[in-house]
């Protein structure tokens, strides 16, 4: 979003920044800032819904590690780089904020976004870029509703008894019964310049935003990451274009199928490396009915020929898109129902076209950039069995919204009957 004049009239808009606070020490984690996270670097997801958001008139990475700024920018991010000051386990966010607003004249707000809250979705960011800019609130932070009661502590040695601090024991809400309490989740904190500059982060004309409980997923507490993943897989936000069923997998040979490496014999034949695992994902891709083809920009044919994998291939394309465009086109399939493998810089313009586009984790950089799944398997050791995992995750995604609707579409219908029954019993009534 560029920055200008507001849409209703002459007055400047402000600018509003987004502001991820990435530092390079992870205690716990290293580097956990671009660890990856259901094949995308974890600051990846906030970073991914800030540019979906469209509200915010620059986004930047605040670090102090050189391989978190390279990811920063390969998902379209500035990047500020902190000094050793702010960098410390004990510098607090207010500090790399306000050390942020000391080089950026220009900015008005800040929007401050967690990178450990990968399930943040672009609407919560829209409707709180609204709560500053258009109702006036000086400060807005999230927050998630819990219904958790709460205890005093008792310390050990202490001879006291613990209390109630939010119920009576003798009347226990039902959890329907209850509204919960509200806590922090630390998703986000959007304040003013003057604000921040008197050292607060939460103050003046102040406002929580209430975020869906599913959306609140905090890798700080959650650091069980296969857990963490799940939950991505099922709330993350995957962009703007809602999911389609994939029925379509092409897959590069060399470096994808294959370790890339070509073993040559003295009498001029070619040998390759594969991994049985890959063999099987392809088998378990075609039993849930999605077609996998192959391509290749070199002669690999007598290879394939050997390998007996059943699948329809393309070697020596010279042009890897044009082939994809004619598959796509043979097929019927809109780009969202077709996937791509790829590793090397001739893949690139094949990954941005497929609505799920995967690389393993030995691709050049920039087949990387344009990928949205990095595997954690290099090529010829499983890349293409775990791409094919992540493809019946987010199958299962799919039709799990899929049932959603459905569920919803038929209690809708089932309302609209019952009240069409009541207005006719009324009316026979009157007659």
């Amino acid at each position: 979003m560029d920055g200008g004049v507001a849409a209703g009239g002459g007055r400047p808009c402000a600018h509003l920044a987004a502001l991820v606070l990435a530092r390079g020490g992870s205690k716990g984690i290293p580097l956990k800032n671009i660890k990856l996270l259901a094949g995308v670097p974890l600051v990846g997801w906030v970073l991914r819904a800030a540019a979906d958001a469209g509200v915010f008139h620059s986004i930047w990475v605040s670090t102090d590690h050189d391989e978190i700024e390279k990811v920063a920018k390969q998902f379209g991010a500035q990047v500020h780089r902190r000094s050793p000051e702010v960098s410390q386990d004990s510098s607090t966010s207010l500090e790399a904020i306000r050390e942020f607003l000391t080089h950026h004249h220009e900015v008005d707000i800040v929007g401050n976004i967690q990178a450990t809250s990968p399930c943040l979705h672009p609407s919560d960011l829209i409707k709180v870029a609204d709560m500053i800019q258009k109702e006036g609130f000086d400060s807005v932070f999230s927050v998630v509703r819990r219904h958790q009661f709460r205890w005093s502590e008792v310390k050990k040695g202490e001879n006291k008894m613990t209390e109630p601090q939010n119920l009576n024991p003798a009347k226990r809400y039902r959890r329907q019964d209850w509204p919960g309490e509200l806590y922090e989740n630390g998703s986000f904190y959007f304040a003013r310049r003057q604000l921040i500059e008197k050292g607060y982060l939460q103050g003046g004309k102040m406002a929580y935003y209430e975020m869906r409980a599913e959306h609140s997923v905090d890798i700080d507490i959650d650091i069980d990451w296969p857990i963490a993943e799940q939950r991505v897989l099922s709330f993350g936000y995957f962009g703007k274009e809602p999911l389609k069923e994939v029925k379509l997998l092409v897959c590069s040979i060399d470096g994808c199928l294959t370790n890339g490496r070509i073993y040559v014999t003295e009498d001029r034949k070619e040998m390759v490396c594969y991994d049985y695992r890959d063999i099987v994902g392809i088998d378990l891709l075609k039993k849930r009915g999605i077609q996998v083809r192959l391509i290749s920009d070199r002669d690999c044919s007598k290879i394939l020929s050997a390998m007996q994998l059943g699948c329809i291939a393309k070697v020596s394309a010279t042009n890897k898109l044009e082939v994809l465009e004619e598959w796509q086109e043979d097929m019927g399939l809109s780009w969202k129902e077709v996937s791509y493998l790829g590793n090397e810089e001739s893949d690139v313009e094949c990954l941005k076209k497929a609505g799920m586009s995967g690389v393993p984790a030995d691709a050049c950089v920039v087949a990387q950039k344009a990928a949205g799944y990095i595997c954690k398997s290099n090529g010829g050791c499983g890349a293409v069995r775990e791409f094919a995992e992540h493809i019946f995750l987010l199958l299962e995604k799919v039709n799990s919204s899929r049932k959603q609707m459905e569920e919803m579409s038929s209690a809708g219908e089932k309302m609209g009957n019952e009240n069409s029954r009541r207005g006719n019993k009324e009316r026979m009534k009157k007659d």
